[in-house]
């Protein structure tokens, strides 16, 4: 026999294992899926964020503007009564149809709509204070630039964007795109700043809508929810809706929110329904879950893209965050009071006390908060005129008699 031990000829055995039972396996697989699709909706959320960013028209109109202290946000709305899209051009037959708010060529570049939202930095209830659209005011010509006197503060944006205009006209500049976007931009400048030393305070950041913009709102929010107490009907705005709560489409809330004829309090009661609408379109937007709905989230993208400018450099996923606080009934409104109706060149105006709005923004936001070295402390101010309103959901001005509308209890206003 060989000294060396002969190998067997038949392979060694390995361990039996014993294969792993099939619903581990299909756990398994399941478990790296619903990973696999985490990371794609991140990535996709993420995709969207920053094409939401990259993509809205953005404004260097706040570029070195005094900021708000203790964490502390004021947001000015802006909504301007344009038949143009933001190049200038006029809108297509079948939008303006829709709009029921005549031809492109009326309506000029009027801020309409003037809303200035605080958003406390201790996470306390916002404030939305709106400012009446004839309110005779010091305008400001924008920075740097000697204003043209006292108008209607609606005004500031148009007199602002016509006359740099008119500056580059003459410069030579011919391109109409060019002219329409450095008008727009002074005249952002110039109302912001206008509002600014109006109310005594820092503003933030802004953000401009146009009528169309307030049509695509509501749809791409699919219908914004409403109340009114009576049935109104209005063949001006176009305004034909029953009493009681309602879900308005983007054709409808544009009505809503232009009626002014057959209220009570005319344009002071247009300022109610811009506030109720801000309600209802802040609580549609958590209600319906359209942060996390992807085909949602694109559509209001979409509608941010052609009608919504903002501040450049504002961080707007911070804030979305922000707005789950401003809806049911989170919002105190609050419309700034008018002393009295007067005339100015054969117009309607509202006259104001400069003075008495400072003091009463300055009680409302808290200490600390004015821009305005000639405004009076806090503590030393009077108390705020009953004509001020600051009951939750809805705001009056002057001459509003009886209680503030009942509040819905979803947090949606009832208005008239």
């Amino acid at each position: 026999m060989s000294a060396h031990r002969r190998k067997s000829s038949q392979p060694a055995r390995r361990p039996r294992r014993h294969p792993r039972p099939r619903r581990a396996r299909v756990a398994r697989t399941l478990l790296v899926a619903v990973c696999a699709l985490a990371v794609m909706a991140a990535a996709g959320a993420w995709y969207a964020y920053r094409d939401l960013a990259g993509s809205i028209g953005s404004s260097k109109a706040l570029e070195g503007a005094e900021k708000s202290k203790y964490g502390d946000t004021n947001i000015l709305l802006m909504g301007l009564d344009s038949r143009r899209d933001q190049n200038g051009e006029k809108l297509p037959q079948e939008v303006l149809d829709e709009l029921h708010a005549g031809s492109s060529d009326i309506g000029g570049y009027n801020a309409n709509t003037l809303i200035l939202l605080h958003v406390p930095g201790d996470g306390s209830r916002a404030k939305a204070f709106s400012v009446p659209r004839d309110d005779f005011v010091e305008i400001s010509g924008g920075p740097g630039a000697p204003g043209p006197g006292k108008d209607k503060i609606k005004k500031a944006y148009g007199l602002a964007k016509a006359k740099q205009e008119e500056r580059l006209s003459a410069q030579g500049v011919k391109d109409p795109r060019q002219l329409e976007r450095a008008g727009r931009e002074a005249g952002r400048k110039a109302q912001i700043e206008t509002v600014r030393n109006f109310l005594g305070v820092p503003i933030d950041h802004f953000a401009e809508l146009n009528l169309a913009g307030f049509h695509h709102l509501a749809d791409a929010l699919g219908g914004v929810p409403v109340c009114l107490k009576k049935p109104v009907r209005d063949t001006y705005s176009g305004a034909d809706f029953p009493a009681g709560r309602q879900t308005l489409n983007g054709r409808q809330s544009l009505a809503f929110v232009r009626q002014r004829h057959g209220l009570d309090m005319g344009d002071l009661d247009r300022t109610k329904r811009q506030q109720a609408f801000l309600a209802g379109a802040t609580q549609k937007l958590n209600s319906a879950g359209t942060f996390t709905d992807p085909v949602k989230l694109m559509k209001l993208i979409d509608t941010a893209k052609q009608d919504v400018v903002t501040d450049q450099g504002w961080d707007l996923l911070s804030f979305v965050k922000q707005a789950k606080n401003l809806s049911g009934g989170k919002v105190v409104f609050t419309t700034l009071p008018v002393e009295r109706f007067g005339r100015n060149h054969g117009e309607d105006i509202n006259v104001v006390d400069d003075m008495k709005i400072k003091r009463l923004i300055a009680e409302q936001i808290g200490p600390g908060a004015s821009a305005s070295a000639s405004a009076p402390s806090p503590s030393d101010a009077p108390q705020a005129p009953p004509s001020a309103s600051t009951d939750p959901g809805t705001g009056s001005g002057a001459g509003a008699d009886g209680p503030a509308p009942a509040i819905d209890g979803g947090g949606i206003p009832c208005v008239d």
